[in-house]
């Protein structure tokens, strides 16, 4: 079963107030609009978004904001490819499911990677930080492959 569980509670301008940053009115758009989502989101979708409640705020912010909450821990940012998309953070226990066909992606919850991080800490003298699995593949609304 795919979900889309977003942590809830976060406030963001106590984040930033905490680690001495302001809360600027595009740090406030690009937060409203990634936790409004529920879903993964490229940096230019995201910017068009924050531009359709803000015409005022431009790209260069949006990214600076992107990079923030990053550093933060307040998103995740996820690469494939040559793509990269964004997310609010959330525990690692999710495998991403990454339509090859449109690009949309998935979360898969399991207990499959809790058991792996207590495998690889039992297994080695390696504790993981975050562990990012991510599964290709097609999604039930693209069409299978005709054969050749």
């Amino acid at each position: 079963m795919a979900t889309s569980a977003y942590p809830v509670g976060v406030d963001l301008e106590v984040e930033l107030r905490t680690h001495g940053y302001r809360v600027t009115t595009a740090r406030r758009v690009v937060w409203d609009v990634l936790s409004a989502a529920g879903d993964h989101l490229t940096a230019p979708s995201i910017t068009s978004r924050v531009h359709a409640v803000d015409p005022s705020i431009n790209g260069a912010s949006v990214y600076r904001a992107l990079t923030l909450f990053a550093e933060l821990g307040l998103v995740r940012e996820s690469r494939y490819e040559d793509a990269s998309t964004w997310e609010p953070f959330h525990d690692d226990a999710a495998i991403h499911l990454v339509c090859s066909e449109c690009g949309q992606v998935m979360h898969h919850d399991t207990e499959l990677v809790p058991r792996l991080r207590r495998a690889i800490q039992v297994a080695t003298d390696f504790a993981p930080d975050e562990i990012d699995v991510r599964v290709s593949g097609r999604c039930g609304h693209c069409p299978a492959e005709s054969p050749a």
